[in-house]
């Protein structure tokens, strides 16, 4: 006897399987989703905590040629004029790091200590908050893990925990982290499914995500299409009776 395969009962278990498996993510990348599209994009890189630097005019007259620094600092492959504190500085870039000379007299100035630290900040900081914390990390948080340490990490008070990290050779502003930022790296981990270093938008487990709710999408449809020629069937034969 042979036995006829019930391809829509066949499909319907496999729908409700693959949906018991996936549903889960699928809801995941539906309110990941939406938190990243109702967010502007600049409120969560924190553009509006940090100001914008100073633009003024150098008497360059009044400077230490920068030949002069190259000759102090060899192997720089960068030089740089800038401000520190509202004094002019050149700004050196090596393979080891970067280094302050002061632009008048040419002296390396030294690294910004903790006070340094605290009043930059509060020079590139927009708000009103006080400094809760000063700490010069050695190891980076989950929330600074693309960046290389030393650097300090300025925390200020406030609901959205703003926090600016500053290099701890010239003081540059290196980054800035608040709430909604932390929001988003977190639904950006459960988007894309990568929960230890959360940049991979390829990796095995969302690719079988991503098939497993195709499928669950693709014979879906398909139970819809195959679903309405049975009720013009049932409605004929109704009239017939």
């Amino acid at each position: 006897m042979t036995r006829t395969i019930r391809w829509p009962l066949v499909a319907r278990r496999f729908h409700k399987w693959l949906a018991l498996l996936v549903g889960v993510q699928v809801l995941l990348w539906t309110l990941t989703g939406f938190y990243m599209v109702v967010v502007h994009i600049d409120t969560i890189h924190g553009d509006h905590l940090v100001r914008a630097p100073a633009t003024r005019p150098f008497d360059l007259a009044q400077l230490t040629p920068p030949s002069r620094i190259l000759a102090a600092h060899p192997d720089a492959s960068e030089l740089r004029l800038q401000r520190y504190f509202d004094r002019p500085v050149w700004r050196a870039q090596a393979a080891g790091g970067a280094a302050l000379f002061d632009a008048r007299t040419g002296q390396r100035i030294a690294w910004p200590n903790e006070s340094d630290i605290r009043r930059l900040a509060r020079i590139i900081y927009t708000g009103t908050g006080d400094i809760v914390s000063v700490r010069l990390l050695m190891r980076a948080p989950q929330e600074m893990q693309s960046r290389k340490p030393p650097y300090w990490q300025v925390e200020f008070a406030g609901w959205n925990r703003p926090t600016l990290y500053l290099s701890p050779a010239t003081g540059e502003l290196i980054s800035r982290r608040h709430s909604l930022w932390r929001i988003f790296d977190f639904a950006w981990m459960l988007h894309i499914m990568d929960y230890g270093a959360r940049t991979d938008v390829n990796n095995p487990l969302l690719r079988v995500a991503t098939w497993s709710a195709f499928a669950m999408a693709a014979s879906g449809a398909w139970l819809l299409i195959w679903a309405f020629p049975r009720r013009k069937k049932k409605k004929k034969k109704k009239a017939a009776l």
